[in-house]
């Protein structure tokens, strides 16, 4: 691609650190607070009933994961739901509500998850000029308003649920995990620049000359292929922001549909031991609303 130069090299080693600090310092963070969270958990549910606590609970981690960062929403889902013994088939519903929430949230800073981190890496020249809440501006009025849905709909029914034995997270976080996962949160996202720019060449030949409509449906496949690999492909300067937030949005409802679909879905699955049929009887349904819903929205209002 002709694109190999000591300026892409030094964006590839520096453009990952910032969520990969997030990462490790929050990983941490949440190690040490985690003796508290049963108690805050009882406290919270008490107060406003399991199914309003359930609704804060998603929405605080949805719009939080954006500083956060989705990996340790996902983790903090994890402890929350392995704590709070309702049916499995009601804690599935819960998990998978909740990642879409976070998949969503995480997207509107560049720390929230490496998609948004490349996403502002590729998009920081003309003409878009990304910065920190470059994301934020252009799709937060669509964010935001998904989030709260979701946070809603996967609060319904859960004062309902009977008690059951539940999901149970697989194994405590030690010091040496929390290391190793930053360790491959750096090199994940340094992999996604070299790739993003070493397909730049091709992305820029097709992607911009093609209709929203396709842009946004073909990312569809983020269902099965992680979303933040998908933008390292697709994203490039030369296209409009009206393209980008469809790409963008593309990719981040279908990503909530297959456990492979983002990086809150691996997690919290890997954790909980939720199986790949479970998880899509539970999120085909809700995402395949979405993917429609927002379609027919941003086509009549995004300019």
């Amino acid at each position: 691609s002709d694109v190999w130069n000591l300026k892409l090299i030094g964006e590839a080693f520096l453009e990952p650190i910032k969520i990969t600090l997030a990462v490790l310092v929050l990983g941490f963070a949440l190690r040490a607070v985690r003796p508290r969270l049963k108690g805050w958990l009882d406290r919270l549910i008490k107060a406003l009933g399991m199914r309003r606590a359930l609704f804060a609970v998603i929405l605080f981690l949805g719009l939080g994961s954006s500083l956060m960062t989705a990996i340790i929403a996902a983790l903090l889902l994890a402890e929350i739901v392995s704590i709070l013994k309702l049916e499995r088939k009601r804690e599935i519903k819960i998990v998978v509500y909740a990642c879409y929430a976070i998949g969503l949230g995480a997207v509107l800073t560049p720390i929230g998850e490496p998609l948004s981190t490349i996403a502002v890496a590729k998009l920081q020249g003309p003409p878009h000029n990304a910065g920190f809440f470059y994301l934020f501006n252009q799709l937060g009025i669509w964010i935001i308003p998904g989030v709260v849905l979701t946070a809603f709909l996967g609060s319904r029914g859960a004062g309902e649920a009977g008690l059951g034995r539940g999901l149970v997270e697989d194994a405590l976080e030690t010091g040496l995990s929390i290391l190793v996962r930053s360790g491959k949160v750096y090199i994940f996202v340094m992999a996604l620049i070299f790739l993003g720019a070493g397909l730049t060449p091709l992305a820029e030949r097709f992607i911009p000359g093609m209709p929203t409509w396709a842009l946004y449906w073909a990312n569809s496949i983020s269902a099965v292929l992680d979303n933040a690999t998908l933008a390292a492909a697709e994203l490039v300067p030369i296209m409009t922001d009206r393209q980008v937030k469809f790409v963008l949005m593309g990719m981040l409802i279908s990503g909530g549909m297959l456990i492979p679909g983002n990086i809150p879905n691996i997690i919290s699955a890997s954790k909980l031991g939720i199986k790949s049929g479970e998880w899509a009887k539970a999120a085909l349904p809700y995402g395949t609303f979405l993917m429609a819903a927002y379609f027919m929205l941003m086509t009549a209002l995004v300019k």
